[in-house]
């Protein structure tokens, strides 16, 4: 079966009377737009998205008929997981962490990334209190990486947006 694109998301469904068939996927895989997979019940999907980006998400139907449903299930993964006290702190936090060009989530309030022991040690030496926890990573931010530099060619965006934050605190 291939699949071109999603056909909506059973969270938009009020009651699901059909068989639902859960694609598993892992978060890095919902970025993909060619993969072969099989469900739970061993169906094959070949996915083969044609646009730019185009991602899958938690509870997106692929497929769909008269008695059953294949839906996207993300498995949880260990994460690191902060919950930042002020906004500057969380643009602080997502600024380092994007500086390193590691992927980002923001869910529930709370800024996760992919588990990394380094980066881990790094958060907790910085003050920023991570925890490790199983967690599905749903919310991926969205960013597009522009030229830029590190060194002292004037203001940066980060000092910018540092002194604006500072000001309503």
């Amino acid at each position: 079966m291939i699949i071109n694109e999603t056909k909506g998301n059973i969270s938009q469904y009020p009651t699901i009377e059909k068989q639902i068939d859960y694609l598993d996927l892992e978060w890095f895989e919902c970025t993909k737009r060619i993969q072969r997979k099989k469900t739970r019940n061993g169906i094959e999907i070949a996915i083969k998205f044609l646009k730019e980006g185009q991602r899958l998400r938690e509870g997106d139907i692929l497929f769909e008929d008269e008695e059953k449903i294949i839906a996207v299930n993300v498995l949880e993964t260990d994460a690191i997981v902060m919950n930042p006290h002020s906004m500057m702190e969380m643009g602080t936090i997502c600024y380092e962490i994007g500086n390193k060009h590691i992927p980002l989530f923001i869910q529930n309030g709370k800024v996760l990334l992919p588990f990394e022991m380094p980066i881990f040690r790094w958060l907790d030496a910085a003050g920023f209190s991570p925890k490790q926890q199983s967690v599905k990573l749903l919310n991926l931010l969205k960013s597009n990486v522009e030229p830029h530099g590190h060194g002292n060619l004037g203001s940066s965006i980060f000092t910018k947006i540092l002194k604006m934050a500072s000001k309503d605190e």
